[in-house]
């Protein structure tokens, strides 16, 4: 009896949205690996399975609806998942990765409501040459490259060659409170060029961090300029970062690289090249390089990919990296993974990291 009315109720969903010229599609990926990691959290070396090595694993609901005169209204809710034990990415929120519904006119642009990717997520997409793959990319010198952020209004516009975004959220990481209307806030602004084989792109960020009893000037500021360039076969990028943390609690652009409670400075550069072997194998390299000026930390992050497809949905993959830490213990660290602090070394030590996975979209 179940099943003959769950049949009953796909089959009515099926043919209102027909009518209604609207369409819902689920969609996913599952990744997960194995990997080998040196001095993880300390001395201790470690051989573990991985979800989300490449992609984050998810899955997720999208629809669009037909209003008419080129107007669509369109809706995103995406949860996050690990692989390697079936439990939900994040215990506090079912939608963790995206939750927003908005409108789409053709010729003006995609405004739309909730959590949502930053400008830096999407940025990071574009001009990282791992394509901020969750594990072994920029975000193990800066997070932000992957963030979302809560209570955002978002616009993206494409005008010929150019794509213009701006994004407000009115408390980036939790609910909103009276009294605290700039406390928590973030405003971001983009700009993008894309014409044949070159992509140059751009992207302001600034989040005020001050919170209940603390400081309210409290604020990071990011600036980023990259760019592409495809010629046959090979794709090289190149792109830099400069961040400004001021009066921040626990410092964040990387791991574990400021003073908690000074001011923080830094500038990161990085270069990569990808390469099309065969229609089914790709090959990327990554260099990073961070000058930390208050603590001149300045670590570096070496990584390696090699993709193969077995078909336009599932590919196998090998990810490698390394990354050098000064050999000073009053020195901040990077991680070669990432910026999970269970994942970083000790000050001074370097790490090598390694994974073997597969992944699958539907």
């Amino acid at each position: 009896m179940k099943i003959k009315m769950l049949t009953v109720a796909v089959a009515a969903l099926a043919s209102t949205g027909a009518f209604a010229q609207t369409s819902v599609t689920m969609y996913g990926v599952a990744d997960v690996g194995v990997e080998y990691l040196s001095h993880a959290g300390g001395d201790h070396s470690t051989v573990r399975m991985s979800s989300g090595n490449l992609s984050g694993s998810r899955w997720g609901l999208r629809g669009t609806e037909d209003l008419g005169g080129g107007l669509k209204g369109i809706f995103t809710l995406e949860s996050g998942i690990n692989i390697d034990t079936g439990s939900g990415a994040d215990s506090s929120r079912m939608f963790n990765r995206q939750a927003f519904v908005g409108l789409q006119k053709d010729g003006i642009g995609t405004l739309t409501l909730g959590r949502q990717q930053t400008l830096l997520y999407d940025f990071g997409l574009n001009y990282d040459p791992m394509a901020i793959a969750t594990r072994y990319s920029i975000i193990g010198q800066d997070g932000a490259f992957a963030s979302r952020a809560d209570n955002a209004i978002k616009y993206v516009g494409t005008f010929g060659a150019f794509t213009v975004s701006g994004l407000y959220s009115f408390r980036f990481n939790g609910q909103e409170v009276p009294g605290q209307n700039t406390q928590g806030a973030e405003y971001s602004l983009g700009l993008n060029y894309a014409t044949g084989p070159l992509s140059v792109g751009a992207v302001y960020d600034q989040q005020r961090l001050g919170f209940a009893g603390g400081d309210s000037g409290s604020k990071i500021q990011r600036a980023t300029l990259a760019g592409t360039y495809a010629f046959g076969p090979a794709k090289v990028y190149g792109g830099w970062r400069w961040a400004n943390e001021t009066g921040v609690a626990a410092p964040s652009l990387t791991g574990n690289l400021g003073v908690p409670g000074s001011q923080l400075r830094s500038n990161l550069f990085w270069a990569g090249l990808g390469y099309q072997v065969t229609p089914a194998l790709t090959l990327t390299g990554a260099v990073y390089y961070q000058a930390v000026h208050e603590t001149s930390a300045d670590p570096w992050s070496l990584v390696a990919s090699a993709d193969y497809a077995l078909s336009k949905r599932t590919d196998l993959y090998l990810n490698m990296a390394y990354a050098i830490n000064k050999k000073d213990k009053d020195r901040g660290v990077v991680s070669a993974v990432g910026v999970s602090n269970a994942d970083q070394p000790i000050n001074g030590q370097n790490q090598f990291g390694a994974v073997v996975g597969i992944r699958h979209k539907f």
